[in-house]
């Protein structure tokens, strides 16, 4: 047969497809994304698991008048190439390409913008009942995966849309089972004669006619129940108010159109449970989908490959080497993650300490508050986050854990820009937001010896401190492996100039230290932008003529404002330049290049402070 995919600008042919035709795209798109992946790097297990599903929904409802609103994003790799940018797929996740996430921005079939998790419910309901408000004839579907279930919002949703009568359809993805081969055909079968108008309309005026016989209504329920339970999980959703359909298996196409067909004519909040394989279709990403899941480059015959020579520490495992370290020092010491063991750097701890390790699931609230639980029993909690995630918890970070000056450390990795994940997934905000607090504390370390050292003076600490670190490896320092800390609250001159000082907030002190040696300026490691170290800042600025602050973080509200607060309450006025991440989004590319776009490069730094004081 023709190839379809190089025909294809838009979904509305594949409507018009057969199921032998969908069958064949569907091999069509995951050779794609295998392909594109390989080469620029990128999600690759999830999107390799949601091929049938995606063209399938584009088969079944009129996109984009429908709305398909992807739960996290990062499976949306098949939908992008169906919906007219297959062939910008080679720009993916880089400067000026297309996003690895949904964007409105970026195409009318992106009809909401997530790259956070367990968002979908909410927003589809929304659109779900503009569409009810208005008199508009749509449906809405949300794709959310097994783990997002684990969020707080993701049932908040659920509860609000099982009383509300619209066209919402929710597709629960779950990834983490197989369908056993002997009951396919019949979870199918059962699964599309559940979705079917008889068996609705049956169930609907069975119980109806059954009402007013209240001994045979509970008996027909639980015959239902039962009846049911031998092919579903469960009836927690119908619970809810949802009619539950499932499970079926989300790579057969022969399944997924029919239940889909079927659901799309129901009246009333419709929940589809599919089960996915991630990696599905290049068997080295079956076999290790952890693996694959946000994969480099590499050679697909060949698959992942480390490198001959030992890359340089991440911050990351430096975090990990020192969370073990130290929990082998002190047996108070607990590590929580909410679902991200690997990104954070817990792999080892949970193998050396598991009584110790809790991954509490994609629900970053409750894991701040389940350590000031924690820390109210004398224990030290240490909250492993990435610096967005842990925006979703501001309410506990203030409510459950300064209000209460409990000693909780907040790991923050992915501080600054992140790189290919874009704007979503950037740290920009920890310091305004964190700052503000009464109680807390923020430690910047400059390299990787200064985190392991920094990690150890916020543990020591009787109130909360966040330790924020960026994503990958920095200037290569080794750290040492002990257990001891840095001076609370204390910075330190690392550079001594003339006329101008530069204040370095973390790792950007690097590329400042390159960029005085042009101007024979002054550099300050301050390692703390809270408590800021006040005795040398005035020190500084009574020996200087100009000082320049310097973040890889919001300027807004960020370190810079902090000096900008202490030199006006001790009376102090100098010029004073602010360098930071500006009041904008920053998107995807690579990093080196969105910092030396916002001259936050050693380039950058030196031109900006001739341009302003030279």
């Amino acid at each position: 047969m023709a190839p379809l995919l190089p025909t294809l600008h838009d979904p509305s042919p594949i409507r018009q497809y057969d199921r032998a035709q969908l069958k064949q795209l569907s091999d069509e798109v995951r050779a794609c994304v295998l392909d594109n992946v390989s080469r620029t790097g990128g999600h690759l297990s999830s999107n390799l698991g949601t091929v049938e599903l995606t063209v399938a929904l584009h088969h079944v409802f009129n996109t984009p008048h429908d709305r398909l609103v992807w739960d996290v994003g990062h499976q949306t790799y098949p939908h992008k190439i169906l919906t007219g940018r297959r062939e910008r797929m080679p720009t993916l996740r880089q400067l000026g390409g297309i996003s690895g996430f949904p964007q409105r921005t970026e195409s009318e079939y992106d009809t909401f913008g997530t790259a956070h998790s367990s968002t979908s419910i909410s927003a589809a309901l929304g659109m779900a009942m503009a569409a009810k408000q208005k008199g508009e004839k749509r449906h809405a579907v949300a794709i959310i995966g097994d783990g997002a279930l684990t969020a707080g919002m993701a049932f908040e949703a659920l509860n609000n849309a099982g009383v509300c009568d619209c066209k919402l359809l929710v597709i629960l993805n779950d990834n983490d089972m197989s369908i056993s081969p002997p009951v396919g055909a019949l979870n199918r079968y059962l699964a599309q004669l559940m979705s079917g108008n008889f068996y609705a309309a049956a169930k609907s005026v069975g119980k109806s006619v059954l009402r007013n016989a209240p001994p045979l209504f509970e008996l027909a329920k639980r015959l239902e129940q039962h009846a049911k339970g031998m092919v579903v999980p469960a009836t927690l959703f119908e619970q809810f108010g949802f009619n539950y359909v499932g499970p079926i298996d989300g790579h057969d196409i022969d399944s997924l159109v029919p239940t889909l067909e079927n659901l799309k004519h129901l009246d009333g909040p419709q929940f589809l449970h599919v089960v996915t394989k991630k990696g599905q279709g290049y068997k080295l990403a079956e076999a290790d989908p952890v693996a694959y899941h946000g994969p480099g480059k590499f050679d697909p015959q060949v698959g992942l490959v480390k490198p001959a020579t030992a890359a340089k520490q991440t911050f990351t495992q430096v975090f990990g080497q020192w969370l073990c370290d130290t929990a082998a020092h002190d047996g108070r010491l607990v590590g929580i993650t909410p679902a991200m063991r690997e990104g954070s750097g817990l792999v080892e701890f949970e193998q050396r300490f598991p009584d110790r390790y809790y991954d509490v699931g994609i629900a970053e609230q409750h894991a701040v508050t389940f350590a000031a639980g924690l820390a109210c029993e004398g224990l030290k909690p240490v909250v492993a986050i990435y610096s967005t995630f842990l925006q979703r918890a501001y309410d506990q970070l203030i409510h459950d854990v300064a209000i209460q000056n409990l000693p909780v450390v907040f790991a923050l990795d992915r501080a600054g820009l992140v790189g290919a994940d874009g704007a979503t997934h950037a740290g920009a905000y920890d310091i305004p937001f964190l700052r503000c607090i009464p109680n807390m504390s923020i430690a910047c370390p400059a390299d990787e010896r200064e985190c392991r050292q920094l990690l150890t003076s916020a543990y020591e600490q009787d109130h909360p401190v966040a330790v924020r670190y960026p994503r990958g490896a920095g200037a290569g320092t080794t750290p040492n492996l002990t257990l001891d800390a840095l001076p609370f609250g204390k910075g330190e001159v690392r550079r001594e100039g003339q006329r101008i000082a530069i204040l370095a907030f973390g790792t950007l002190l690097y590329p400042a230290l390159t960029a005085a040696e042009s101007l024979d300026a002054t550099v300050v490691n301050m390692r703390w932008a809270k408590p800021l170290d006040v005795e040398l800042l005035l020190q500084v600025a009574g020996t200087h003529d100009a000082l320049v602050t310097l973040e890889e973080g919001a300027i807004m509200g960020g370190a810079g404002s902090a000096v900008l607060e202490a030199l006006e309450a001790a009376g102090v006025h100098k010029p004073v330049l602010q360098l930071g991440l500006p009041d904008r989004f920053i998107e995807h590319g690579d990093p080196a290049k969105l910092l030396a776009s916002i001259g936050l490069d050693a380039d950058g730094i030196a031109a900006a402070i001739k341009k302003r004081f030279v």
